[in-house]
C-alpha cells in the first residue's frame, strides 16, 4: 500500500497570505510615493478652498459687524466643519479620479488586477490610500482657521479625548473613502465631474459643515433630512471632540452612523468595484 506524499499533498496558504500583503503594501507605498512626490501642490489646492471660506465668513464678515456665530465666534463653529469637509472631498477625489481613468477605455486597472491580489482587496487598497490622503489634507485646515479669523474671534477648541477624535478622524476618513469609491464605480464616466461636483456641493450645503446640527431643532424636517449626508455624522463627531461648547450630536450617535455606514458602504462599493474589474 501507498500513501501520499503529505509535502505534496498539504496546500500553502501562508506563503500566498504573505504575497498578497507584500502586494498590497507594495501598491499602497506607491500610492503614497506619488503623493509625497506632488505633496506640496496638492497641499495648496487642497487649502484654497478652506481659506477662501475662512476669509469670508470669519475675516470678513465679523470685521464688517456681520458675524454669524454670535456668543460663540464663527470661526469656532467653522473649525470641525471645514476640516470635515476637506477630509470628505480630499478622501472622494483622490479615489474616484484615478479610478475614473483606469476603469476607461485604456483598462488601465488591469495592469493593478495582475497583482497577487484578489479584486476586491485591490478596492480596499484603494480605500486605505485615499484615507491616508484625507487624514494628510486635514492638517492644512487647523492653521487656516486658526489664524484668519478677525480680532477676538479666535477659534475656541477643547480636546478632553484624543483617543476618541483620532477615531472619528479614521472612520471619517474611511467613511468618505468608501463613498468615493462606490461613487467611482457607479457614475458614468461621460456625467462624472458635473454629477460628483453636484453631489459634492448638496452633501456640504446640509452636512452641519456652517452650523451644529442640534441648532437645526427649530426646523425639525431639515434637521430629519440630514441625517441621511454621511458628512453630517463627520461634522458632528470633530464638533463634538474640538468644540463641544457649540452642541453636537451624541457621541453613540455620529460613532454608530460612522461605523455602520462605513461597513455598508465599503461592503457596497467593493462588490461593485470587483464586477466593474472582471467585466
Amino acid at each position: 500500500m501507498t500513501t501520499a506524499n503529505p509535502i505534496t499533498t498539504t496546500p500553502r496558504p501562508l506563503s500566498s497570505r504573505r504575497a498578497a500583503w507584500h502586494a498590497y503594501l507594495a501598491l499602497t507605498t506607491r500610492d503614497l510615493h506619488v503623493l509625497g512626490r506632488n505633496l506640496p501642490a496638492l497641499l495648496v489646492q487642497v487649502g484654497l478652498q478652506p481659506l477662501l471660506f475662512t476669509f469670508a465668513f470669519a475675516y470678513v464678515m465679523p470685521s464688517i459687524g456681520s458675524g454669524l456665530g454670535g456668543a460663540t465666534s464663527f470661526s469656532t463653529i467653522l473649525l470641525p466643519g471645514l476640516i470635515a469637509s476637506t477630509l470628505t472631498l480630499q478622501s472622494i477625489m483622490s479615489v474616484t479620479g484615478p479610478l475614473a481613468a483606469e476603469l476607461g477605455p485604456g483598462r488601465e486597472i488591469t495592469d493593478r488586477a495582475l497583482a497577487p491580489l484578489p479584486v476586491w482587496a485591490l478596492g480596499l487598497q484603494k480605500i486605505t490610500s485615499s484615507a491616508v490622503f484625507g487624514l494628510v489634507s486635514t492638517l492644512v485646515v487647523v492653521p487656516i482657521v486658526w489664524l484668519v479669523h478677525a480680532p477676538g474671534n479666535a477659534p475656541r477648541a477643547h480636546i478632553d479625548n484624543w483617543p476618541l477624535l483620532l477615531t472619528t478622524l479614521i472612520l471619517s476618513a474611511l467613511l468618505a473613502s468608501t463613498l468615493g469609491l462606490l461613487l467611482g464605480t457607479a457614475i458614468d464616466a461621460a456625467a462624472f465631474g458635473a454629477l460628483l461636483g453636484l453631489l459634492l456641493a448638496a452633501a456640504t450645503m446640509l452636512g452641519c459643515v456652517y452650523y451644529p446640527w442640534t441648532a437645526l431643532h427649530t426646523i425639525r424636517w431639515v434637521q430629519v433630512l440630514t441625517l441621511a449626508n454621511p458628512l453630517v455624522y463627520m461634522s458632528e463627531g470633530l464638533r463634538a471632540n474640538l468644540t463641544p461648547s457649540t452642541g453636537h450630536m451624541p457621541t453613540w450617535a455620529y460613532l454608530t452612523a460612522l461605523t455602520l455606514g462605513t461597513a455598508a458602504l465599503g461592503h457596497l462599493a467593493l462588490r461593485r468595484f470587483a464586477r466593474r474589474v472582471q467585466t
